[in-house]
Formats: C-alpha cells, sequence, structure tokens
C-alpha cells in the first residue's frame, strides 16, 4: 500500500459496542470511542470489483463502501465508524499483507 498515507484524507471516529445498565436489571448496547478515537481513513465507495480484487470474496455481508485506515488493534466486525455526515459498520477486516500496517475495512453504511 504505497503512498497510501497521502490518500488517507478524511477523519472518522471509531467506536465498539458496550453494555451498559438500563437501571431495571437489563442491559443497553452502547458505543464507546476506541483508543485513539479518531484516525485519519480513506473511504471509496465500493463497487463488485473493487470489493472481489480487495477483499477476496471473504465478504457476505451487504458492502457500501472500503475504508482504509492504519492499524488499530481495536477495529473488530463489531466497530462503527462514523465521519461528519455518514455511519457505517465494520462487516470485514483485512490486515494488508498482514504487517499490521493498514487496515481494510468493508462497510455498510448505516440509514
Amino acid at each position: 500500500m504505497k503512498n497510501a498515507i497521502g490518500l488517507m484524507r478524511q477523519r472518522v471516529d471509531v467506536k465498539n459496542p458496550t453494555r451498559a445498565s438500563d437501571g431495571q436489571g437489563g442491559y443497553v448496547d452502547t458505543f464507546v470511542s476506541a483508543s485513539p478515537a479518531t484516525v485519519w481513513a480513506r473511504i471509496e465507495p465500493a463497487t463488485a470489483s473493487v470489493i472481489e480484487r480487495q477483499v477476496s470474496n471473504t465478504i457476505e455481508a451487504p458492502i457500501s463502501h472500503l475504508i482504509t485506515i492504519r492499524y488499530h488493534a481495536s477495529v473488530t466486525t463489531k466497530t462503527q465508524l462514523s465521519t461528519s455526515s455518514a455511519v457505517y459498520m465494520v462487516r470485514g477486516i483485512q490486515n494488508v499483507e498482514l504487517r499490521n500496517q493498514f487496515l481494510m475495512l468493508a462497510c455498510e453504511q448505516l440509514p
């Protein structure tokens, strides 16, 4: 992924799910900021050819965007990413070249 950092021009907030007590014996699922909470990202619309080339047919969920960020150990398939104008759920993760430098995230944009 040469020159990938220069293509990361959008800031995204990284949040992971957690359960909080609802005060009545149950719980509510909420999202809390990861550490670091905000990272630079490259966000691109996902086309069939891009998804096939980048994630090698490993995704079965609906994918609308591919988001590339620097390696972030707390990103999972339950992570939520948000910009000022959109919210994305991570549906698949690829550790690019298994070098712990970049993650390519197959994401679904939420309504």
